[in-house]
């Protein structure tokens, strides 16, 4: 088990590598962005990237994750592999050809107004990483994390420095930060020819096993509505923020919800390794313990992320260590507030992706269309009640409690189909030190120093928990 559990951490280190860098070149757009662009123009450019996060779900159609099941026990995995791909391959094409006939209507459905070149072009970058997406699945399945580092990498440094050349240095406007996508996911799938080409070119190219193929898509179907709400919870709010605020208040909420992007780090490090490991493992005589222990390992790790985040990030940004330069531009500080409930909201889908084992592996997939819808209805609803009176802030909460009761409703239903004995007292006494700090935090006015001793205890508190409860 232990064995099992190191190696886990390992690959998600290795993914992490490329996610780490990834994130962490994309958060140096944002101050970026917040010097070079107004907040109505940054409001804009966030609207659309909310489109696209949504509509990619429904351009993959969850045939990633019908790959990751089907090919993990198949005999003829490039059959599998082909599949996959043709069947992304006809989907983008005839959804990114409707996107960019009726960009018009979508950009006045999500508050742009005529605005509908930036709905053309995200028709193109939705193209482009459907595609790349089958690749990256392939290189997880097969466990080559630093082939996965190496082009995310690579392709995240191509997109910033085009950004810079587009928009700092050639001034072409916020329509830079969508053909800098462009070419990133270019670059990408050039990358990525030695993965995708072999298996196209393999025995038999065009042979397709109809009845492997219906049972994929009966597979994957559920991952599309699971994954549209999924995403509304945290793309909902841009649209509704543009029709009950406006998009300059968009762009602020955006440049503040990026700072989000470290707690999210660790999720999605955490996610990349931790599916294929589940799926893996499924099998061993200790792997219900096995998942116990993980969990109690991601929640101590967690909290500390979200406590340092909450903490220390506001005053990092206001503060004058850059000199003149600061890390978000004055303009955007009125979104600061909202910090603490993003990386709340990011740590319960944490959890989330830990309660995923019961659906995937009793193959009961369906449930989370109905636990996602959930979520997005707690957003919607959160966001279109406090909103209107507390703004941006509003939709912070919305992000916190939605997630929250996604993983609520996922972890009862993984206890009744796949028991787990969790580890409750260890996670009770980390929750109670976690709160406990907080407190702590407010008694002392969230002075500096006292955050620091505070958070630099926190560690030791929950090693001792992990250790001796």
């Amino acid at each position: 088990m232990a064995k099992d559990i190191k190696r886990l951490g390992k690959e998600t280190l290795v993914y992490g590598t490329s996610t780490v860098l990834a994130r962490l070149l994309n958060f140096c757009l944002v101050p970026f962005y917040t010097y070079y662009l107004l907040p109505q123009q940054y409001g804009a450019i966030a609207t659309v990237f909310a489109a696209i996060a949504l509509l990619s779900v429904v351009f993959l159609f969850g045939l990633d994750q019908s790959y990751l099941r089907f090919a993990s026990d198949a005999e003829d995995k490039h059959k599998v592999f082909r599949q996959c791909f043709y069947g992304v391959l006809a989907n983008a094409l005839v959804l990114g050809g409707l996107l960019y006939v009726l960009a018009p209507q979508a950009a006045r459905a999500w508050g742009l107004g005529e605005d509908f070149g930036l709905f053309q072009l995200a028709a193109a970058i939705l193209f482009l990483d459907v595609l790349n997406m089958i690749a990256f699945t392939k290189l997880r399945l097969e466990r080559r994390a630093w082939y996965f580092a190496g082009v995310r990498a690579f392709a995240i440094v191509v997109n910033v420095a085009l950004n810079v050349l587009f928009l700092a240095v050639l001034h072409h406007g916020p329509k830079s930060i969508l053909w800098a996508n462009i070419g990133a996911s270019l670059a990408s799938l050039a990358l990525l020819i030695p993965v995708w080409v072999p298996e196209l070119k393999s025995h038999n190219p065009f042979c397709f096993d109809w009845k492997l193929q219906k049972e994929m898509w009966h597979f994957a179907w559920p991952f599309v509505p699971a994954g549209v709400a999924s995403l509304l919870v945290s793309v909902i709010d841009k649209p509704i923020l543009v029709h009950l605020v406006g998009v300059e208040q968009v762009g602020v909420y955006q440049a503040n919800f990026k700072i989000g992007v470290f707690m999210m780090l660790l999720v999605s490090m955490f996610d990349q390794a931790w599916r294929p490991f589940f799926l893996a493992h499924a099998k061993d005589s200790d792997a219900k313990d096995t998942f116990a222990k993980v969990l109690s390992f991601f929640f101590a790790l967690g909290s500390w992320f979200l406590l340092g985040i909450s903490f220390l990030m506001p005053d990092i940004i206001q503060s004058n260590l850059f000199g003149n330069f600061h890390l978000i531009s004055p303009n955007y500080w009125g979104g600061l507030k909202i910090i603490p409930l993003i990386v709340t909201g990011y740590f319960f889908y944490g959890l989330y992706i830990n309660f995923m084992v019961g659906p995937v592996l009793t193959k009961k997939t369906r449930v989370l269309m109905w636990i996602t819808l959930l979520g997005a209805a707690v957003s919607i609803t959160t966001n279109l009640c406090l909103v209107p009176r507390l703004g941006i802030t509003g939709a912070g909460w919305a992000v916190a409690l939605s997630y929250a009761a996604m993983a609520s409703a996922l972890f009862a239903f993984t206890q009744k189909v796949y028991p787990i004995g969790y580890e409750y007292k260890k996670l009770i006494l980390m929750s109670a030190v976690c709160v406990a700090t907080v407190l702590a935090a407010c008694y002392w006015h969230q002075a500096v120093w006292a955050e620091v001793v505070l958070l630099t205890l926190y560690p030791a508190w929950m090693g001792l928990i992990l250790k001796k409860a």
